[in-house]
């Protein structure tokens, strides 16, 4: 008979102590795998040739959103339990574990594209654009270089993690909780156009528009809330009781793919709050326990290897994307075909191209990291969204 988990094995707080003891949450990278995987879909040529498909072929973009609330959580979660080892958490050190996590790959592809499209290509009307992206402000930018458009998702982390950890560190520890929930209130009304009669317009000049933060902030703050709340014993005690059982990431990812399957209209405001509170339910149920019924899928080698290497694999796509199309010219083929083509050649692409960066230019990087403590290290080899 199958154990579908309907009584926890343990105690609330026993699970809370092997929760907070917990160096590596084993289905992580398997999360990344399903993001990443809804990001391919989305920019598949399949998915564009298709003349109306079903609404949940068509959200493929929110695996962008699911990283922002995964990154959410595992970065406050690795600053709450460095603050416990420590009494504090040191910014020099996070902001130098990112610093060396991100920027090497990602201003790599930045200099690469901006030098081909303006330099070689000489389409000199892109170059104002070049220091939005170097800046990390993409997110606000009209227009894009051709091949950096996913750079908007980088430049809201990035914002994230400048602004977060400084709150955190100056907040009252009674008062995170509060503030994060009037952050996320603050972003969804925004995103819901609800601060436009205070007149609090978004603001347009020749190659931007600076508006007050929306929709991405609100997923990775969802995201953080996720973690302050499992942080303390309360807290998980009570997540615990709904979300203990071995099933309940099964149930949790079936209302997940109800909620973005029948959520009507845009996915903006109050229905994008529901996607990631649901987002944020399916993340808790796979950390609070290990041993749930999807551990075994999430946790296979290769599938856990591609969620690892997903922030390479999201910034190198569109360009492997690129290379397909064109491969796909170069040998004419059928218009009715070309789509079922390209599509596996780009995604192999960008899973290749990405492994051979890991291996070599980023981990360069990587070795230069300080090690973490055994207490504060959690996850993988990455706890940023890394899309």
């Amino acid at each position: 008979m199958v154990d579908l988990g309907t009584a926890p094995p343990e105690t609330p707080q026993a699970a809370y102590e092997r929760y907070r003891k917990v160096r590596f949450f084993g289905s992580l990278n398997g999360l990344r795998f399903l993001c990443i995987g809804m990001v391919l879909w989305h920019h598949s040529p399949i998915l564009r040739s298709l003349d109306e498909p079903v609404k949940l072929l068509g959200r493929g973009f929110l695996g962008v959103d699911f990283f922002f609330v995964l990154s959410g959580f595992l970065i406050t979660t690795l600053l709450l339990r460095e603050e416990v080892r420590d009494g504090t958490f040191s910014l020099r050190g996070f902001y130098l574990r990112r610093i060396l996590r991100i920027i090497p790959v990602y201003f790599l592809i930045v200099t690469c594209m901006s030098a081909y499209w303006v330099w070689y290509k000489g389409l000199d009307h892109l170059a104002p654009l070049v220091p939005y992206y170097y800046l990390f402000l993409s997110n606000f930018l009209i227009g894009d270089i051709p091949l950096l458009s996913v750079t908007w998702s980088l430049a809201v982390e990035e914002q994230y993690y400048l602004m977060w950890p400084l709150l955190l560190l100056v907040l009252p520890r009674h008062w995170r909780t509060p503030a994060l929930i009037a952050l996320i209130a603050l972003c969804v009304a925004s995103a819901a156009g609800l601060l436009a009669p205070l007149g609090l317009k978004p603001v347009r000049t020749d190659h931007a528009v600076w508006a007050l933060p929306a929709t991405g902030y609100s997923a990775i703050l969802i995201g953080s809330l996720s973690a302050l709340t499992l942080h303390h014993a309360a807290g998980f005690r009570m997540l615990y009781r709904f979300c203990g059982t071995r099933l309940a990431p099964v149930l949790a990812f079936a209302a997940l793919v109800l909620v973005i399957s029948l959520t009507p209209g845009r996915l903006t405001g109050f229905p994008n709050l529901l996607v990631h509170s649901t987002m944020a339910l399916c993340l808790i149920t796979l950390v609070i326990r290990e041993d749930h019924l999807l551990a075994g899928i999430l946790g296979k080698r290769s599938i856990s290897r591609v969620g690892e290497i997903s922030y390479g694999i999201y910034l190198y796509h569109l360009i492997a994307l690129h290379f397909a199309s064109e491969i796909a010219t170069w040998l004419s083929l059928p218009p009715a075909i070309e789509p079922y083509v390209v599509t596996p050649l780009f995604v192999l692409m960008s899973i290749v191209i990405a492994d051979i960066s890991f291996r070599t230019f980023e981990r360069f990087f990587l070795n230069l990291k300080p090690a973490p403590k055994a207490v504060s290290r959690i996850s993988a080899t990455r706890d940023d969204m890394a899309h």
